[in-house]
């Protein structure tokens, strides 16, 4: 079994490669410009990689590119053999990342927070306080003395 930094430097060179090949060795149109390496993971025994990707544009766009990358899989994974130089090239699988989903999940939510926000200020612009706008207890002067003289 391959240490964790091997495996990290061949999931970072295996990145690099197929994105290299991606932009200029690939004639494939639907593997035009729109598509972006995000991230590279390799099993820590070096036989299976698992390649992270976003398509900028919209669920066409995004169907044609996974078919174009399951079709330039053979070339991409001898071109990653031929700059990694190990015994066995590992196997390439091609997975959607989800953080451009998952970031407009999250910036949805930040939104929605910060109207409830903004109608909770605006109920209690003009509002007053239900008692005293201190509400703690501060000693008076006689419980001091009191105190004292004991």
């Amino acid at each position: 079994m391959a240490d964790n930094a091997r495996a990290k430097r061949l999931a970072d060179l295996i990145r690099e490669v197929v994105a290299q090949k991606l932009q200029r060795g690939i004639k494939d149109p639907r593997l035009g410009s729109h598509v972006t390496i995000t991230d590279t993971r390799v099993t820590g025994d070096l036989r299976e990689a698992t390649v992270f990707y976003t398509v900028y544009g919209d669920d066409e766009e995004r169907n044609e590119a996974a078919a174009g990358l399951e079709s330039a899989k053979g070339i991409l994974r001898s071109e990653v053999g031929r700059a990694a130089g190990v015994k066995f090239t590992p196997t390439l699988t091609f997975v959607m990342d989800a953080l451009p989903d998952t970031a407009r999940n999250i910036e949805d939510l930040l939104d929605k927070a910060r109207q409830s926000d903004e109608k909770v200020r605006e109920a209690s612009a003009g509002a007053n306080y239900a008692g005293e706008a201190d509400p703690y207890r501060k000693p008076d002067e006689d419980d001091e003395t009191d105190d004292t003289a004991e």
